[in-house]
């Protein structure tokens, strides 16, 4: 059927049901549409066909970023974190941390946020309860340049070291998750309240939960407390120790020679 057929018959039907309603009919649009001939049809439903087609093809398409490696990868998140501007603390950093370490670690350790040294240099723990920590890994055979990889909740500072807000390590808690994905820890340690709190959408704290293998996604996680804590309070080295212990035992589980293995 050509157009002309297929108008002239429109408005046939169109009239005849308007009369019927005694208005214009519901039925039928304000405006006439565009009839094409059945041959013009055919040829406009196949390139809609065939568009669709590609669509869903490009869907199934593996990920560009699916076969770059976990370097390439980390230099993506640390880019998007560069340029992030979702919560406040956007506004008085210096440097973003994204983390540093081993690219295939058997242990993550997520703190809370940067201090004022890792804000000005970018790099995490960095301070006075960095090197706490790095004598806490190595007391249990771990370090960030052996096997480990150190991050935080946050990846900017929050101001005078504050305890990040809720809605600030919510709007970081997608880079850290991808850091999750890429990097495949065999286990975490969760390094104060703040980073067990987050991590495990707990109300409980370290005094509560320290020393208990618990769980993320499957990975087991240990939290004990932050070397910035125990610089105030020494007296909890004893308990972070008793803690660490725990976890060592559990990452010979994992990885009997992890202690042995070269850096």
């Amino acid at each position: 059927m050509t157009h002309v057929q297929k108008s002239l018959l429109y408005d046939f039907l169109k009239t005849a049901s308007d009369s019927f309603y005694s208005i214009s009919s519901p039925a039928f649009p304000r405006e006439k549409p565009n009839l094409l001939d059945d041959e013009e049809q055919k040829i406009e439903q196949g390139a809609l066909s065939i568009a669709q087609n590609a669509q869903q093809q490009e869907k199934m398409q593996p990920e560009p970023n699916e076969n770059r490696s976990v370097e390439e990868k980390l230099l993506s998140i640390a880019q998007k974190i560069d340029s992030c501007s979702r919560c406040r603390l956007c506004k008085t950093r210096n440097k973003t941390v994204l983390g540093e370490g081993v690219k295939n670690p058997l242990v993550l350790v997520v703190g809370e946020g940067p201090g004022a040294e890792e804000d000005a240099t970018g790099r995490p723990f960095v301070g006075a309860a960095g090197q706490l920590l790095d004598k806490m890994l190595g007391a249990i055979g771990l370090s960030r340049s052996k096997n480990c990889y150190i991050s935080n909740i946050v990846k900017c500072r929050p101001p005078q070291n504050r305890t990040p807000f809720l809605d600030e390590a919510e709007a970081c808690r997608s880079f850290l998750d991808a850091q999750i994905a890429i990097l495949k820890p065999k286990a975490i340690l969760a390094a104060g309240s703040t980073a067990l709190k987050n991590l495990l959408k707990t109300s409980n704290g370290v005094v509560k939960l320290h020393g208990q293998i618990l769980s993320l996604n499957g990975i087991p996680l240990l939290a004990t407390y932050h070397p910035s804590a125990l610089l105030r309070f020494p007296e909890n080295k004893r308990t972070a120790w008793e803690d660490l212990k725990i976890f060592r035992e559990k990452l010979r589980e994992i990885e009997p020679q992890y202690e042995n293995a070269e850096a």
